[in-house]
């Protein structure tokens, strides 16, 4: 008979083999389900990026043409009216109805794009320039840049290659 006050000798060994089994089996199984969830989670992190880096390249471009039919920055007669290369959008321009001939800046800097695996190179080469002359379906970079769109392939989660957002 057993005295009130005493412990069961089997209640005093702790978790037995099998329980220690079972629970690894199932915090296994939640780690495989959550591991898709997580990829997901990245990979439309680096899409929002870049749906933002897209949406400042242009509206920087559209700010510097609007900027050329003003006759703010100086154009020249054959000239597009769209910029040169991306770092004029950073180093700016003169403005040429400022009696002080002040530069007008359209980006603080150049977005990086977000599936660019190589991080050597620089942020401009990161992206596809399309000039004012190349056809949409077939962009091709020229003497000005019209449009950007990220380099390498990929479909977006809304499966439109990415080139073509």
């Amino acid at each position: 008979m057993k005295r009130p006050g005493t412990r069961c000798p089997r209640a005093a060994g702790g978790f037995t083999l099998i329980e220690l089994l079972v629970t690894v089996v199932i915090v296994s199984v939640l780690a495989l389900a959550a591991m898709p969830l997580a990829e997901l989670a990245v990979q439309r992190s680096k899409e929002s990026e870049l749906r933002s880096a897209l949406r400042q390249i242009r509206e920087a471009i559209d700010a510097y043409k609007r900027d050329v039919d003003e006759g703010r920055i100086a154009r020249k007669a054959l000239d597009s009216g769209y910029p040169p290369s991306l770092e004029v959008l950073v180093s700016g321009v003169e403005d040429e109805k400022s009696p002080t001939r002040k530069k007008i800046y359209f980006l603080r800097r150049i977005p990086r794009n977000p599936l660019a695996d190589d991080p050597k190179v620089p942020s401009g080469e990161t992206w596809g320039k399309r000039s004012y002359a190349s056809p949409p379906d077939d962009p091709k970079p020229g003497d000005d840049i019209y449009d950007v769109y990220p380099l390498g392939g990929g479909t977006g989660l809304n499966g439109l290659a990415y080139r073509d957002w």
